[in-house]
């Protein structure tokens, strides 16, 4: 038994959702976003809740059934609130600016990296050293801090590049003499 699952999903205030066929599409102050499940789950709403249910005692349909739940939760978290991922940038003369729809970033290289924002994304430089990326979608969230940290990822010597906020880069000894 699913133990998610079996949460029904709340619908806070101002955020509505509707089901056709196994499509949901839930409608928010942040925006609208829709997900169609699996045969395998049931997808229901009864008084500003959300309910997925398994058709089956399948294995596929036990995995499907908690899996389903937590994207129409993630939906309605997207819709009312948004997902917010944090980096930060560690090193001399490492710095990103915001300039229009291009995030500037000066990560040591020869050139300027210049990372085109994607569309429902917005990213803001707080400090030149920080880059907050915000979103309806939380894994097109995740993606876009993902590949700005690619550009640069935390080395093991110096700790220098791009981590997430409060992220533990284990520190290497250096050689010795």
């Amino acid at each position: 038994m699913s133990r998610i699952g079996k949460q029904p999903v709340a619908l806070p205030s101002g955020v509505s959702a509707s089901v056709s066929g196994q499509t949901i599409e839930v409608k928010g102050p942040k925006g609208t976003q829709s997900f169609t499940a699996t045969d395998d789950v049931t997808l229901a709403v009864n008084d500003n809740t959300v309910t997925v249910t398994p058709r089956g005692t399948s294995k596929r349909a036990r995995q499907q059934w908690g899996m389903s739940r937590t994207i129409v939760a993630n939906l309605v978290h997207g819709v009312s609130d948004s997902f917010k991922k944090e980096l930060e940038i560690q090193g001399v003369g490492y710095r990103a600016q915001v300039q229009g729809k291009v995030l500037k970033l000066n990560l040591g290289y020869s050139h300027d990296v210049d990372f085109q924002i994607p569309d429902g994304i917005t990213i803001v430089c707080p400090k030149p050293t920080e880059i907050v990326v915000e979103g309806h979608d939380k894994q097109v969230v995740g993606e876009v801090a993902a590949n700005i940290r690619d550009w640069r990822r935390p080395e093991p010597y110096k700790g220098k590049g791009i981590r997430y906020k409060g992220e533990y880069i284990f520190q290497k000894e250096g050689k010795k003499k």
